[in-house]
């Protein structure tokens, strides 16, 4: 198995137990699916609970979300405007670049900048529709994934976008 880690501040993202896209060399689509669980759910097999602690009266919480965000325990965050999205983005493309540039992949940054700018344009298009979260960390110099809906086969799933080169993969 693979985890997929921010290169900046080494929080855990996602893994390859999930669908994973590679697009235009520069863009992962992390392909997740809407969960519920229940706290205390866990029933063993051939297990039977007596009478009395059939119901002690206790109540139980749930989660509803994405399992990709509730698995890798991703924090929701936001930006106000586009411009503000902008910003952002633009001084974490310039770090990505010097962590290419110092780590041998000098040689793939202007492929990396012609590749990014044409799926982020298309993004930037729907930003309105977008959700971001960070990891748990919630380091603000480090990666914001970007939470969009895609349809698969008739169905619509959440798909969470990473950068390519801001990421370390390591095997577990």
């Amino acid at each position: 198995m693979k985890i997929f880690k921010d290169v900046f501040s080494g929080d855990e993202l996602f893994s390859d137990t999930y669908k994973i896209q590679l697009i235009d060399d520069c863009l992962y689509e992390v392909y997740g699916k809407h969960v519920t669980r229940t706290e205390g759910d866990i029933q063993l097999e051939g297990a039977n609970a007596s009478a009395e602690e059939a119901d002690e009266g206790t109540d139980s919480s749930s989660v509803s979300g994405v399992d990709i965000i509730l698995n890798h325990r991703l924090t929701q965050t936001g930006f106000g405007t586009k411009k503000d999205y902008m910003t952002y983005l633009k001084g974490y493309m310039a770090k990505v670049t010097k962590h290419m540039e110092e780590n041998g992949k000098a040689d793939k940054v202007d492929a990396f900048k012609a590749n990014i700018n044409k799926v982020m344009k298309e993004l930037l298009g729907k930003f309105k529709d977008l959700d971001f979260y960070c990891g748990e960390s919630m380091d603000p110099e480090a990666m914001v994934l970007i939470l969009d809906y895609k349809e698969v086969d008739g169905v619509e799933h959440p798909v969470i976008l990473a950068f390519k080169d801001g990421l370390d993969e390591e095997k577990c």
